[in-house]
């Protein structure tokens, strides 16, 4: 939203009183400051882990709307956003799928001391588009009655981490191994699953909580390591008002609603 403030001065022959000058330096620091405040608005390049798509698309929208700071979204696998922001990339805010690069990010550095923290704790769900592929309790992953299973890379996504630990947990990884088609990041394995390059595979939670398509099973979070999913102001917005302003948007209460809609645990 942006603001004219036009101050009229009509010059009048009447003696100027010092009231009327106070009033006069008034008004045009008033018209002044009004006008400039479109200025303040500013903007920040957030890397946001792939699973953290379609919440931090609403969370970026709300937060344009209430602070006119804009958030520029970079979507893909915290692992390669953690290798480019170690190469310079000018991200200024990072959203990981986990703990262990915004821990890196900031022990090398790259991070402002002091402002990692969980913003959400995903979960991981076996899905297939197929109806009924899938039961309640995960037993198709031992029958084995399908061609391709996805997971995402577990070397760079979180959420493949978990589908390999989860596999290994019911003795099936090496079983299962021919069958894994590998995806680069978690959009990408829900991808090969939607267009049927695979019938079932590990995708994240929040990618199917709007809707009820096919079949699915929420992995129990015993059987895994917790998805906690930090994020860190990078060293490179350290001194931008908008970066700054989009990690305390990110910790309050309607960031926070949005988070818990898309099925993430919020703190």
């Amino acid at each position: 939203m942006r603001y004219l403030v036009t101050l009229h001065i009509h010059l009048i022959e009447t003696p100027v009183t010092p009231r009327r000058f106070v009033f006069a330096a008034f008004a045009v620091a008033f018209a002044m400051s009004a006008s400039a405040a479109p200025a303040l608005a500013g903007e920040t390049q957030v890397a946001v882990a792939a699973n953290f798509t379609e919440p931090a698309k609403e969370i970026a929208a709300r937060f344009e709307g209430a602070t006119g700071h804009k958030a520029t979204l970079s979507f893909g696998s915290s692992g390669q956003f953690f290798t480019q922001i170690a190469n310079g990339a000018p991200f200024q805010v990072f959203l990981s799928a986990d703990v262990e690069r915004p821990q890196k990010a900031e022990a090398g550095g790259l991070a402002v001391a002091g402002t990692r923290f969980t913003y959400a704790t995903g979960r991981v769900v076996l899905w297939s588009k197929t109806a009924g592929l899938v039961d309640a309790r995960g037993a198709v992953l031992k029958a084995g009655k399908f061609e391709k299973l996805a997971i995402a890379d577990p070397k760079t996504a979180p959420y493949g981490l978990t589908a390999v630990e989860t596999l290994r947990k019911f003795g099936l990884y090496g079983q299962l191994t021919p069958k894994l088609v590998t995806g680069t990041s978690i959009t990408q394995v829900y991808q090969f699953v939607d267009t049927g390059a695979a019938e079932l595979g590990f995708v994240a939670l929040s990618q199917v909580a709007t809707h009820s398509l096919g079949s699915r099973w929420i992995v129990p979070a015993a059987d895994h390591t917790p998805i906690d999913q930090q994020a860190v102001l990078l060293k490179t917005g350290a001194h931008n008002v908008a970066a700054k302003a989009f990690v305390a948007f990110l910790k309050g209460r309607e960031a926070k609603a949005i988070i818990r809609r898309y099925g993430y645990e919020v703190r």
